[in-house]
C-alpha cells in the first residue's frame, strides 16, 4: 500500500527540541530516503480553479488550513497503516513537536 504524509511544525517549536533528538529523527529520515521514500519541502503552494471547465483561475497560497504551517510530504510504501505509522513516528515533525498525517493513497487507476 502507499501512502501520503503530511508533516507539519513550527520553526520554533523545531529549535527547541533537543539537538540530539532533532539529529536521530533526521538520520531516520535519510534511512527513509535510502530505503525509497519519496520526500520534500513543502513550496508555496496555489489553488486551482476551473468551474465547468469554463476557464481556470490560479490563487496562490493553501486552500486548507491548519493550527501548524505544512512543513512536507512524503511518499511511503508500507504493509498496512500501522507500519506506516511506525516508518514516521521518529521523522523530525513527529518528534519536534508537529505532527505528521498518514493518509492511503487509493489508486485512481480503477
Amino acid at each position: 500500500m502507499k501512502f501520503v504524509t503530511i508533516g507539519y511544525g513550527e520553526r520554533a517549536d523545531y529549535d527547541r527540541t533537543a539537538p540530539e533528538v532533532r539529529d536521530a529523527a533526521h538520520e531516520h529520515d535519510d534511512r527513509l530516503r535510502a530505503a525509497g521514500v519519496e520526500m520534500g519541502i513543502a513550496g508555496t503552494p496555489v489553488q486551482v480553479r476551473n468551474p465547468g471547465g469554463a476557464g481556470t483561475s490560479l490563487v496562490e497560497g493553501p486552500f486548507l488550513k491548519s493550527e501548524l504551517p505544512i512543513a512536507g510530504f512524503a511518499i511511503i510504501e508500507a504493509e498496512s497503516v500501522e507500519e506506516a505509522v511506525r516508518m514516521v513516528a521518529g521523522t523530525p515533525c513527529a518528534v519536534a513537536h508537529g505532527v505528521v498525517e498518514v493518509w492511503p493513497l487509493e489508486s485512481a487507476q480503477g
